[in-house]
């Protein structure tokens, strides 16, 4: 392949992955806005958060079978189409409305996260780590940027929080015209299918007990980091934050989130396995989770340390999709199920725990619950960092 053809993969790659999380995101630093306009209660709210982690849950599973249908290329061609729909249909004056466009972007970025990390083991099979990294920091950076920018938008258009979200629709529309060209570039579906059909695991990958590690490590990271962005504008104003203030450490958490990979990657060369990573960024995050219970005035540190641990729990995660694998296949197959049961779990979190807090008049009982969450994630991870394939 080209230089320009290499170079044209590696931009739509890291285009695709800034869509990932961006449109969840965004949401936060304007969902007492939202709240406001639609007269919602907390766990109304709390379901424009699980709403998309249920359509992963759904859609994650059969992610892998239309990849196999179309191909990997054209099948992250539907998702930012699927992307820019939900994003457009937000903008109409509708609660149900709204609510079926976040659930219908959610469905497109399920096949994204599944498929993303399959095609890193197809084209860079030699540098999972330093691939996965990259395009986690795109992800994370743009989610990051989001999160600051929606409210300096919302005030641009005179408090139309509306128009401010759909102004992102730019991006994966940007992402799809650079990645159509890939999509005449690719194997048939059925030469990869022949290609990789030999190494098909003899057993459903939920036999495995490795990867029910890696499902649980990456699902429990992923209802606390859904919960987090979803909550902590509102916990910081409730601590006597501004929501300017509120609002731009959302965008720090985030930002937090896209650094560990510049630390992992060098750490991960130098370890024989991925044990001590994983308990670094997952005791990260669980320390700064009951440091924002008991300490909430020192919310800046706490938030860089959610975001840096929760983050490097995410690229951890992606990375286990190629590393305990063995081939894209599998790795698409292990990304499917650590994505559409992992959110499920996290899908139940946010209205929930919105609504104990609702109960309780305090965050203390939901960041405590979410601490015990990430004690899990840490006992998980040393089961997932271990250097162990699927058979």
């Amino acid at each position: 392949m080209s230089t320009k053809r290499l170079s044209l993969l590696l931009i739509g790659i890291l285009l695709i992955a800034a869509n990932l999380r961006l449109p969840i995101t965004s949401i936060g630093p304007v969902i007492q806005n939202i709240g406001q306009d639609f007269q919602l209660s907390s766990a109304a709210l709390g379901l424009l958060t699980t709403l998309p982690l249920l359509a992963f849950a759904i859609i994650s599973p059969l992610a892998p079978k239309l990849a196999q249908r179309i191909g990997l290329n054209r099948s992250l061609s539907v998702c930012l189409i699927v992307i820019i729909v939900g994003f457009t249909g937000r903008l109409l004056p509708s609660l149900s409305l709204f609510y079926l466009s976040t659930a219908l972007i959610g469905a497109g970025i399920a096949i994204g996260n599944v498929l993303l990390p399959s095609l890193i083991k197809q084209r860079y099979p030699d540098n999972i780590a330093l691939m996965t990294s990259v395009y986690a920091f795109t992800m994370s950076v743009a989610a990051a940027l989001a999160s600051m920018w929606v409210l300096p938008l919302t005030n641009w258009w005179q408090g139309q929080w509306a128009w401010a979200l759909g102004s992102f629709v730019l991006l994966p529309i940007v992402s799809l015209v650079l990645w159509l060209p890939q999509c005449s570039r690719e194997p048939t579906p059925a030469q990869t299918h022949a290609t990789e059909q030999a190494h098909t695991p003899s057993k459903p990958m939920w036999h495995y007990g490795l990867a029910w590690q890696v499902t649980v490590f990456l699902g429990l990271n992923s209802m606390i980091y859904y919960s987090i962005i979803t909550w902590l504008p509102s916990m910081l104003q409730d601590a006597s934050y501004t929501a300017a203030q509120a609002g731009s450490l959302h965008g720090w958490l985030q930002m937090a989130s896209a650094l560990p990979g510049f630390l992992l990657v060098p750490l991960i060369r130098r370890c024989a396995d991925q044990r001590v990573p994983a308990s670094l960024v997952s005791g990260l995050m669980l320390a700064g989770l009951l440091g924002l219970a008991y300490f909430p005035q020192y919310a800046t540190v706490w938030a860089i340390a959610i975001g840096f641990g929760s983050g490097g729990t995410i690229l951890l995660g992606l990375m286990f999709m190629g590393l305990r694998t063995q081939t894209p296949q599998k790795a698409a197959s292990l990304s499917a199920m650590a994505q559409s049961i992992g959110y499920l779990l996290a899908a139940a979190a946010p209205p929930l725990l919105g609504l104990l807090q609702q109960q309780s008049a305090s965050w203390f009982g939901v960041l405590w619950l979410l601490s015990v969450a990430a004690f899990i994630v840490l006992i998980n991870g040393l089961g997932a960092g271990r250097n162990l394939k699927i058979p």
